[in-house]
């Protein structure tokens, strides 16, 4: 699944022999020889993934939209959500849509001060256990780390785990690094389980 999206942003995208990605989606490139040798892969550098990013600041409890936010709102350090508990942000880029993730909301429980990303996973319900093995190496498990179940109806695994328990996770993290390091994650979790399967 990855493989079929990646190819199909490289045709969308390439430009005279030239293709301008982030690291993760290089070495992926690269590492699955994508590419013909003529063509140059650019680095993006200096430069926000999620300019492009659709934003929502909603209520918690009634999932009231509050505000559309634009993507100088990321600049916010990722405490915005602690001291705004009553708050989820709902985000969407394509660069997600890219590895098969959609619907993710980021918001800090309640119960346990963890900042939690929630989403549903693309994934068929037969790759249910290699899900739950990355995740249980990945995430310590300590209680409320991560949930999983997979949704018949969109036929897509509802995730839920602490962002406070992956490897990078900072209490000093702007909103913009916390949602690179849940797409790095990510993304690095889809390729693991495609690539085991």
């Amino acid at each position: 699944m990855l493989r079929k999206r990646m190819e199909a942003y490289i045709s969308k995208t390439i430009s005279n022999d030239q293709l301008e990605v982030f690291n993760e989606e290089k070495e992926y490139i690269e590492k699955h020889k994508l590419i013909t040798e003529d063509t140059t892969i650019m680095l993006k550098e200096n430069t926000s993934r999620f300019a492009d990013a659709y934003i929502e600041r909603s209520n918690k409890e009634s999932e009231e939209l509050i505000a559309v936010e634009n993507a100088s709102f990321l600049a916010q350090p990722i405490e915005y959500l602690k001291k705004n508990k009553d708050e989820f942000l709902y985000f969407e880029s394509d660069w997600f849509e890219l590895i098969g993730v959609e619907a993710l909301s980021v918001e800090c429980d309640d119960v346990f001060g963890t900042y939690n990303a929630m989403f549903g996973l693309k994934f068929q319900k037969k790759m249910g256990e290699a899900l739950k093995t990355y995740l249980k190496m990945q995430i310590q498990e300590d209680v409320g780390s991560f949930s999983l179940m997979f949704n018949q109806g969109d036929g897509l695994w509802d995730v839920n785990f602490a962002l406070n328990n992956v490897n990078g996770f900072r209490e000093d993290l702007t909103l913009d690094d916390a949602f690179n390091l849940i797409y790095h994650f990510l993304f690095i979790l889809v390729q693991t389980i495609e690539e085991e399967m």
